[in-house]
């Protein structure tokens, strides 16, 4: 499977060590804040998305672009320690969205009517 991950830390620190969590994983670098690999089994992957959620925080963001030869593309994100998936089929399917955790709906304030102060 093709994988592609695009790397935004939220520190200098962190971007070298996940550098090198990546490089450990045979990822290549093919330009700044984005990494590849063209052979990755499903299970080293998963390992490595265990690896990548103990190494971030809150500050981090992470795109995983998933290409299985099944005519589907999964788009995987890691944002605010939250880990979302979305998964897109081929033309004449429809797409689905698949979300690992949950969703917070966060309702707006109320202001009250009045003059300002």
């Amino acid at each position: 499977m093709f994988v592609s991950i695009a790397v935004d830390p939220g520190s200098e620190g962190r971007a070298k060590e996940l550098s090198d969590l990546l490089g450990q994983y045979g990822f290549d670098k093919i330009q700044r804040g984005l990494w590849e690999s063209a052979f990755i089994s499903p299970e080293t992957l998963n390992r490595l998305k265990r690896d990548l959620d103990r190494a971030t925080d809150a500050f981090d963001r992470l795109r995983i672009f998933q290409f299985p030869m099944e005519g589907t593309l999964a788009l995987t994100t890691l944002r605010d320690k939250k880990w979302r998936r979305m998964i897109a089929r081929g033309a004449g399917t429809q797409s689905e969205t698949v979300k690992d955790a949950p969703v917070r709906r966060v309702q707006p304030s109320r202001r009250p009517v009045g003059p300002r102060r």
